[in-house]
């Protein structure tokens, strides 16, 4: 498999089962998103996939973030968009390898996980129904060159962002909402008076919507 990762298996064992693939956070891990799994849906297959770049110490990254000499954040682009194909690749590994309907993916991204998250889906959409979208944002640069002529029709998206995140501002997440409504996709945008983190009602919220939008 392209990328180490944790399951729990469904309980309710169907021919073929949904799947919610989650996508950790810069500086985490694939325990950290991990530990809600015990809580969503029971006919999910649940895989926590960990990024590629080492950070040590049990950090991982899907990219690196530099800092200039004024403490400017840029993003290793190119990383990124090794991380977005191997995400897309890593999905087809799962519905080969596992009892999974390839037509009921649901991607769930934490922070750089989201940002990742949104341009796996817009890029590939064949391989991508729904998506979980939070703390993070839109970044156009990272989805495929001609990702704006796919067929996103199909598309919904949960997203969310605390507001008083001091990690992504919540107006790079007020700014995604537009363009992807833009493209023709179902989005649903939510904030909780948090900062850089899931709230119980976060979480409430999105296992709705993710039952409300089988």
């Amino acid at each position: 498999m392209t990328l180490h990762h944790l399951v729990r298996e469904p309980k309710i064992k169907l021919d073929k089962n949904p799947l919610l693939l989650l996508l950790h956070g810069y500086g985490s891990n694939e325990e950290d998103l991990f530990s809600f799994a015990s809580e969503l849906p029971e006919e999910y297959y649940v895989i926590s996939a960990r990024a590629p770049y080492d950070m040590m110490y049990g950090s991982y990254a899907w990219y690196a973030i530099n800092f200039d000499a004024d403490e400017n954040k840029f993003s290793d682009i190119g990383q990124a968009k090794t991380s977005r194909d191997l995400i897309a690749n890593f999905i087809d590994e799962v519905v080969s390898s596992y009892a999974i309907d390839a037509n009921k993916v649901t991607l769930i991204g934490f922070s750089q996980g989201c940002i990742l998250s949104y341009a796996v889906a817009v890029s590939y959409p064949e391989k991508v129904q729904r998506v979980v979208a939070m703390s993070g944002y839109f970044n156009e640069e990272i989805a495929t060159e001609n990702f704006k002529d796919n067929d996103i029709s199909k598309l919904k998206i949960f997203a969310s962002h605390g507001s008083v995140d001091q990690v992504v501002p919540v107006d790079w997440a007020r700014n995604s909402i537009p363009k992807i409504k833009h493209l023709g996709v179902d989005i649903v945008y939510k904030e909780y008076p948090i900062g850089h983190g899931v709230s119980p009602q976060n979480f409430y919220d999105f296992k709705n919507w993710l039952q409300e939008n089988v």
